[in-house]
């Protein structure tokens, strides 16, 4: 059955529209907010879709914003918003399952009254909303307590002449191409080997964004944006019994994008090589994570050194910086103006310019994750980082995938992490596994059903190699990551 969708999608807080997961993570828009129902037939101009380039339009609902809060007694104030538009087309088993067209708005006001502070949000763009939205945000901030660490960021932070980082490729692809795309993958898989018995479907995704920040400071830009994506999952099936296993290719111009016939290709041959596992007994042996859930390893070491993490003494990098955390030969840096990277931004969720730095150079960690309010709160500046961090390298080795498994000789190979145990606080790790069992420098079988457990201290600082194999899949960007040694629990 085919579904054909129009919503309209309030975001639990207003994510900024540059493609990241979180981009407002501990940014201005985190408290009580009012919601209205999206009208595009405005009181005074029409907001058109992404695409349209009509971002001056954005500009003045946002400077609207802020001097409808001037007027109202606020001492400061910002304002984002951000218009999505998008497709997302899903096919199972040779037929079209959902046809979704999606479209997204997002007001979202921050007001300060000295050191109180009111926000609140709406996704209706006609002026009276807007002004509305202010009101709202004005009536809780003369009730809130003073923070004497809220505000905006400082004025000399802001962005200047934000670069064009080549973030915006629309994709002008038709349904029924999207349609096509999406079988083409899924053919390739179900035809690749006569052990594909099932699929759980094959997708492609467009999505376009425009968003706007502004705030008494003066600062006011925005920039457009696309992401694109295309996915496969499969399910292999012999008398071992059955495996699953996927692949995907992101990027923000659909010109990079890996043809639908090599998705469908590498998810099938993902999933026939999981056949077979087997359990393990416990043991101890060192662990090579693949790349893409290496980003996932490393994303722990972010958490480890956010603003609220550290300010609130919850994990266990707290007064390390300075220090020795990883591997002597590890470099981990930030590059945001990689054009067209799907982490790049010109400025961060509070107007900060972005700036290229490390954060650990070495082995010894040079810099935190933070913004303004996690920053005052440690008595030190802000690094750029409201909402997340942009483009997170590892620096890659020189060493391929195969490579590591030859210098790992004997261990496992993760392909798959499943659960959150993970303590901050204490670095604790013991996550649900599979992947393959390597001897020799190859892989001898595949694994499921186990566990890997250590402390992310001792992972960190145990890191042998970072594989040139580097997956840019997202603002976390690294390539495969062999660790010395870790406990396996199994069967």
């Amino acid at each position: 059955m085919t579904r054909h969708r129009v919503t309209d999608a309030v975001p639990h807080a207003l994510v900024a529209v540059r493609q990241q997961e979180s981009r407002l993570e501990s940014g201005p828009f985190r408290q009580a907010r009012t919601s209205r129902p999206t009208c595009m037939n405005d009181d005074t101009r029409s907001i058109g879709h992404p695409g349209e380039h009509d971002l001056d339009s954005l500009r003045e609902l946002v400077a609207l914003a802020v001097d409808t809060a001037r007027k109202s007694g606020a001492s400061a104030s910002e304002a984002a918003i951000s218009r999505a538009a998008g497709l997302d087309v899903n096919v199972r088993l040779g037929e079209v399952e959902t046809i979704e067209h999606t479209r997204d708005n997002s007001l979202g006001v921050t007001v300060y009254f000295g050191n109180s502070k009111g926000s609140a949000s709406s996704t209706d763009f006609r002026a009276s909303a807007v002004r509305e939205t202010v009101e709202a945000a004005c009536r809780i901030a003369r009730h809130t307590a003073q923070d004497e660490f809220a505000g905006l960021a400082d004025p000399e932070r802001m962005a200047v002449d934000p670069p064009d980082l080549d973030l915006f490729h629309p994709w002008a692809i038709t349904t029924e191409e999207a349609i096509s795309l999406a079988l083409e993958a899924e053919t390739a898989a179900r035809d690749h080997d006569s052990r594909i018995t099932n699929s759980d479907g094959a997708s492609v995704s467009r999505h376009d964004g425009d968003y706007v920040y502004g705030n008494s400071h003066g600062f006011l830009e925005g920039h457009s944006s696309s992401r694109n994506i295309l996915s496969c999952l499969v399910i292999a099936e012999d008398s071992s019994g059955m495996q699953r296993d996927y692949w995907s290719s992101a990027a923000r111009d659909p010109a990079r994008l890996e043809p639908a016939s090599r998705v469908g290709l590498t998810a099938a041959r993902r999933a026939i090589r999981r056949l077979g596992a087997r359990k393990l007994d416990t043991r101890e042996a060192s662990v090579l994570y693949e790349a893409d859930v290496a980003r996932g390893v490393i994303g722990h070491f972010v958490s480890a050194i956010r603003g609220p993490n550290l300010y609130r003494k919850a994990s266990f990098l707290v007064d390390r910086l300075g220090e020795r955390v990883m591997a002597d030969h590890v470099r981990i840096h930030e590059q945001p103006h990689l054009r067209g990277a799907l982490g790049s931004a010109a400025f961060d969720g509070e107007g900060v310019a972005t700036t290229p730095r490390d954060l650990v150079t070495d082995g010894v960690l040079r810099g935190h994750v933070l913004d303004s309010y996690s920053a005052r709160k440690l008595g030190v500046s802000t690094t750029g980082n409201a909402g997340g961090v942009h483009n997170l390298t590892v620096a890659p080795g020189s060493k391929s995938f195969e490579a590591l498994l030859a210098e790992m000789g004997t261990g496992l190979l993760v392909t798959e992490l499943m659960g959150m145990g993970i303590n901050i606080v204490t670095g604790d790790y013991s996550r649900g596994a599979a992947g393959f069992w390597v001897e020799g420098g190859e892989v001898a079988y595949p694994v499921e059903e186990i566990t890997i457990a250590g402390n992310l201290a001792d992972m960190f600082v145990g890191i042998r190699e970072v594989g040139a194999d580097v997956d840019t899949r997202g603002a976390i960007r690294t390539g495969s990551l062999l660790v010395e040694r870790m406990t396996i629990a199994g069967s």
